[in-house]
């Protein structure tokens, strides 16, 4: 699925699942005291990882979780990890051409009762009320959190601070695409990003490239 969206210079890799590896001492300390679901996504996502790492010719690397929940990546590496329930995934590329990235994977189910009015503003709960109109097989709300988990996951790296739900203004296009103002003063003015659903899961990415220089 990952691969659908993403591609050069962004490299991804993917599991429905689980998978078994030897964590590096540090990782192993970090989920010391998980339990067995939390030790199995993280051990399973970091397999992703390496994988991809792989595909840009780097070797494996502990990637431990720093104070906002992210791996610290290789130097000259951006990326960035989504697992949900059945499914794990990594998006890498390197730093002189991609400035950061963020994918989510869901599951393709509306979120519970009262979260979609946490997390949206009421101009997007008008979009996404015109959107289940025309498209009623997407679990619209869904996929809107999940775009702000990718944009979250982009804009950190690049400002070193939090962004609210109520913070960012998302829109979709049924074309799989989707725009992100940042309603707040910020470095940058917004995101696009991408998405698409599949039976069991949904996913959403976003890749701000580097800025030319010349």
């Amino acid at each position: 699925m990952i691969a659908d969206l993403l591609a050069s210079p962004v490299v991804t890799a993917e599991l429905f699942g689980d998978s078994v590896a030897v964590l590096y001492p540090e990782e192993a300390a970090a989920i010391e005291h998980a339990v067995d679901k939390r030790r199995r996504e993280f051990t399973s996502v970091r397999v992703c990882a390496r994988r991809a790492l792989a595909r840009l010719g780097r070797p494996p690397v502990p990637l431990v979780p720093g104070t906002d929940g992210a791996p610290d990546w290789p130097a000259g590496i951006v990326g960035s990890m989504t697992h949900c329930d059945g499914y794990r995934a990594c998006a890498v590329a390197k730093s002189e051409a991609v400035a950061a990235l963020g994918i989510d994977a869901e599951p393709h189910l509306p979120l519970p009762p009262g979260v979609e009015e946490a997390v949206t503003l009421p101009e997007e709960r008008e979009h996404l009320a015109r959107l289940a109109a025309r498209f009623p097989g997407t679990a619209w709300d869904r996929l809107l959190f999940s775009a702000k988990e990718s944009v979250y996951k982009t804009w950190y790296p690049l400002t070193g601070r939090p962004l609210g739900f109520e913070e960012a203004s998302v829109e979709f296009e049924p074309d799989g695409t989707f725009t992100a103002r940042i309603l707040v003063e910020a470095p940058v003015d917004g995101f696009t990003g991408r998405w698409l659903t599949g039976g069991t899961h949904l996913l959403t990415a976003v890749v701000h490239p580097r800025p030319a220089t010349g």
